[in-house]
């Protein structure tokens, strides 16, 4: 994927969701990626979303973002480590 996505018409379907937790588990034939939010004032994480995948498309999801983040590092700079 490019810098930003595509202007494709059939995307205009699609609804952003902000994520900022996630919680990652699998089996022998999928990946199941939950994603959500978690803020200091509340004790507990608000799920929203659950993919669903195969091995081998979690594997092509990480070299996606990894491309992405080096890309985006490229341009503006290392970004800072998560700290809890």
């Amino acid at each position: 994927m490019d810098q930003e996505p595509t202007k494709d018409p059939r995307r205009g379907r699609l609804r952003g969701r902000y994520t900022n937790y996630f919680e990652v588990g699998h089996n022998a034939f999928e990946f199941i990626i939950d994603c959500g939010e978690q803020y200091a004032e509340t004790s507990t994480e608000q799920f929203h979303t659950r993919l669903v995948t195969t091995p081998g498309y979690a594997q092509v999801l990480l070299e996606t973002l990894q491309g992405s983040i080096d890309r985006y590092e490229r341009t503006f700079g290392p970004i800072p480590k998560h700290e809890e």
